[in-house]
């Protein structure tokens, strides 16, 4: 599978997800506080390269690659160089449409328990602030709601490609690799 095919075949994975995490979100009534972006200034936040790979091939396309690569070779830190804490509007990612797997996933999947019954994986502010939809949802997923289930949407990724998925980086790490792969392919393919 060529690095366009493996992108595309990425953004049909993220494209489904998001499908099901606005009807998760439909019937759960539970969504993101507006603004909040918490959960993004976490230090320790991995992800794997491939699911930033969409992201890189945008840089690429945009003529912005090699931009973005040398901000994240140059930057000293751990929260991700693609959050925005100044951005006005709803939410803080200022790639919104091209966030990893970890970024959608968080608050809107669920993980299976040693008892193989799915739990919903979400933030204390939206378990405490809407408490009761939280409990609704808690309840209608162990009555067999849809739910995402955050295995099986890596599981998915590693079957597109198992190299570019089998490590998990510190999120600026993950897009660098993701940068350094598109263009590493494009610059054998140019001129």
């Amino acid at each position: 599978m060529s690095l366009p095919e493996k992108v595309a075949a990425v953004e049909q994975v993220f494209e489904n997800l998001d499908q099901r995490i606005a009807l998760l979100q439909s019937w759960s009534g539970l969504h993101c506080k507006a603004g909040c972006g918490k959960c993004c200034f976490k230090p320790d936040i991995e992800a794997t390269v491939l699911e930033f790979l969409p992201f890189a091939m945008y840089l690429y396309r945009t003529q912005q690659a090699q931009q973005w690569l040398d901000k994240i070779t140059s930057t000293a830190g751990s929260i991700c160089l693609i959050l925005n804490p100044t951005r006005a509007g709803a939410g803080l990612c200022s790639q919104y449409a091209h966030r990893g797997l970890i970024c959608r996933l968080f608050g809107y999947s669920a993980r299976t328990n040693k008892y193989q019954q799915k739990e919903l994986i979400t933030c204390q502010i939206i378990k405490t602030e809407q408490q009761e939809n939280f409990e609704k949802a808690q309840v209608e997923i162990a009555n067999g709601a849809d739910v995402p289930v955050m295995s099986q949407y890596y599981m998915q990724l590693h079957g597109i490609d198992p190299e570019l998925t089998t490590y998990f980086y510190p999120i600026n790490k993950a897009i660098q690799r993701a940068i350094e792969v598109v263009l590493s392919y494009f610059a054998y393919r140019e001129g």
